[in-house]
């Protein structure tokens, strides 16, 4: 059983939530224009409205806020102080409402994409060019990093949406299949491999492969072992803590040769790409789109539909 302590102080907070900002809005406009009547004429609502919540307002806090006449009302002593806090709170609201406002129009022109594949050509390319035509008004950032950092600043709300490669599953975050790319062999010019139009997965088992620690590297070593689980000679995989740059450098120096995706296979200074496939024909990786649910921007709303729109597949949540 409740004490009579428990009981007042639970009649005071239902109290204090029967205050509506309706109520102060009315009251402060009836101190201002000395009259329920015209307080009503100008907020354009009828005379009984604000006769009525008034009287609520009154009744909710114990306190009497107007000596009503015929010539209209007057605030009270203790009127005049509640009416000073009112002011303070609807200033306050105000306030917030009017930054509130103004974060959505700066929020809602900002679109952050992370991502950890080449803008040097494919979908990811071609899909920023068409949304930058569509809404210019959008001031667009990019940021390329790990999968894991990428992962941390989608949750953090630092980046509205991802690009990736592989499927691996992110908390709390919707998907959207996108375009795929085909996975090529870069090759010194002179290796004997270049003279090949295509190259097999077997052909690789005696090659030293180099792979950055960077994504999509995890990605391209684990395809390249299940493919060739069963072979006897593996290749012998390097590791490197270095950018995807730096890998074609030393692939150019004659260091060894490396796995790239479609979309990263510009123009280098001595480097070939060869077409990867195994029985089937050409292996590819697909791509994905990844952000959170509770997102509001509106543009990840606009970049999501030219996503939807340029590869209309069904998205999906982990």
């Amino acid at each position: 059983m409740p004490t009579r302590g428990e009981t007042s102080e639970r009649h005071h907070v239902t109290k204090r939530v029967a205050i509506d900002l309706q109520q102060l809005r009315f009251a402060i406009a009836a101190c201002d224009c000395g009259s329920l009547r015209r307080a009503a004429d100008l907020l354009s609502v009828q005379h009984s409205l604000v006769s009525r919540s008034i009287s609520q307002l009154e009744h909710s806090i114990g306190v009497t806020l107007f000596e009503r006449s015929s010539n209209g009302v007057t605030a009270t002593p203790a009127g005049r102080s509640v009416l000073r806090t009112a002011r303070i709170i609807l200033e306050q609201v105000d306030t917030l409402t009017i930054g509130k406002r103004s974060s959505f129009r700066a929020h809602s022109s900002l679109l952050s994409v992370g991502f950890f594949t080449s803008l040097s050509a494919g979908g990811l390319r071609a899909t920023l060019i068409e949304f930058k035509r569509r809404f210019p008004q959008v001031r667009l950032t990019t940021a390329e990093r790990s999968r894991s950092r990428l992962a941390a600043a989608l949750r953090n709300g630092a980046l509205d949406v991802l690009i990736v490669a592989g499927d691996a599953p992110m908390l709390d975050s919707q998907v959207l299949p996108l375009w795929d790319e085909r996975i090529m062999v870069s090759l010194p010019e002179d290796h004997h491999l270049a003279s090949r139009e295509v190259v097999n997965w077997t052909d690789l088992r005696n090659e030293n492969v180099l792979l950055s620690h960077y994504d999509p590297g995890r990605d391209l070593e684990d395809l390249l072992m299940s493919k060739l689980l069963l072979a006897k000679d593996g290749p012998k995989i390097e590791r490197h803590d270095v950018s995807r740059g730096i890998i074609k450098s030393l692939i150019s120096m004659d260091l060894g040769i490396g796995l790239a995706l479609e979309s990263d296979t510009g123009n280098f200074a001595n480097l070939v790409y060869r077409e990867l496939r195994d029985e089937i024909g050409p292996i590819r990786m697909r791509f994905f789109a990844r952000w959170r649910a509770d997102n509001e921007n509106p543009a990840l709303n606009c970049f999501l539909k030219v996503l939807a729109e340029r590869y209309s597949l069904p998205a999906s949540s982990d």
